[in-house]
């Protein structure tokens, strides 16, 4: 039950819930600074500073708000974050976004709860390296607009994540690891133009995207993984110098694009270096095991330098005709090529 509403000194408004704590509304107030507060910082659980004229945030008042969930500070002038951010160890959504931000400092790993980041329309040219071992609960995290390069490795360690919004960087690959990302329902890397020129064959191993927006930017295949994408509804890539698959195919339907790009699977296998390495991660993972019947012969074959075991023939798979999508189920897959097992993930 809400009990107070009105205007005060720290505040153009301060709300009062018995159940969710205070509020404070200092949006839209053209403040320079923060006024000194009046109240106990320590009921406050959710603060909105945006679009103010704010170069700074003072480091005691963000190491007084213990119980903050919710901090909006969106369309500022701020340069930095205070490393007092550490402290808000019960921070579930932060919007940070239309600053001038370049970083974020090193204390921001200690925000453990954070679940949604928005850092949209900044300068930021890196995340911290350590994001995906420490911010083990974000689901949703939107960086686009940004001077992004890169994406850190550990972002692959976001397990929880449903929604990747990176577009309008200047992104040249996806972290590697990206299949452990198995709740990511959305993914959008598009506008970075020139600079993104492939896609790692990990993204067809990504069994919840529902969503993939790839447009404008500089590529020129699509992975036949992408045909293993079984739930994927929407596939963007206009504005690609796209030659495979062709462009009469990439105008029909989504369930057409899917069927093309996984009969060209065994192809890929057995063409490029870079394809066999991905082939083989699928046979590792017994994904061909499904196919399996009891009248069919038992043969050890090394591929790639994996051991396959108890699979049908390879060739028997190049037709389309005798291809099924489930023979390939990302569900099926789990795969880090620099962790030993998903236990030992969770200690991160």
């Amino acid at each position: 039950m809400r009990i107070e509403g009105k205007r005060t000194r720290f505040g153009k408004q301060t709300e009062v819930d018995e159940n969710h704590g205070t509020k404070l509304d200092m949006s839209g107030m053209s403040l320079d600074s923060i006024p000194n507060p009046i109240i106990n910082l320590s009921l406050v659980t959710k603060v909105d500073l945006s679009n103010n004229n704010l170069e700074s945030i003072p480091e005691s008042l963000t190491a007084r708000l213990l119980n903050m969930v919710a901090l909006d500070v969106h369309s500022n002038q701020l340069k930095s974050l205070p490393n007092s951010i550490g402290c808000l160890s019960k921070l579930k959504v932060l919007n940070v976004s239309g600053n001038l931000l370049e970083s974020f400092p090193k204390t921001f790993e200690n925000c453990r709860a954070l679940e949604e980041l928005n850092a949209n329309f900044n300068k930021l040219t890196k995340l911290p390296d350590t994001i995906g071992f420490e911010l083990v609960n974000i689901t949703r995290l939107s960086v686009n607009s940004n001077k992004l390069s890169t994406l850190p490795y550990s972002t692959s360690h976001l397990t929880a994540l449903r929604s990747l919004d990176a577009r309008l960087n200047c992104l040249t690959a996806l972290p590697d690891g990206l299949e452990n990302l198995t709740a990511l329902e959305t993914l959008n890397v598009s506008q970075n133009f020139q600079h993104l020129t492939t896609l790692p064959f990990a993204v067809g191993l990504l069994g919840s995207l529902k969503e993939l927006d790839i447009s404008y930017n500089n590529i020129s295949e699509l992975p036949p993984s992408i045909g293993c994408l079984t739930k994927l509804e929407k596939l963007n890539a206009e504005g690609n110098p796209l030659v495979c698959p062709p462009r009469d195919v990439m105008e029909q339907s989504i369930q057409v694009i899917r069927e093309y790009l996984a009969a060209r699977i065994n192809e890929t296998g057995n063409g490029s270096k870079r394809g066999k390495s991905w082939f083989g991660r699928l046979v590792k993972c017994t994904t061909f095991n499904s196919g399996m019947t009891q009248n069919d012969s038992r043969i050890r074959h090394s591929y790639d330098g994996l051991l396959m075991s108890h699979y049908r023939s390879i060739d028997g798979l190049t037709s389309p005709r005798h291809f099924t999508l489930g023979m390939l189920s990302p569900r099926r897959l789990f795969f880090s090529p620099k962790r030993e097992s998903p236990r030992k993930s969770a200690s991160f």
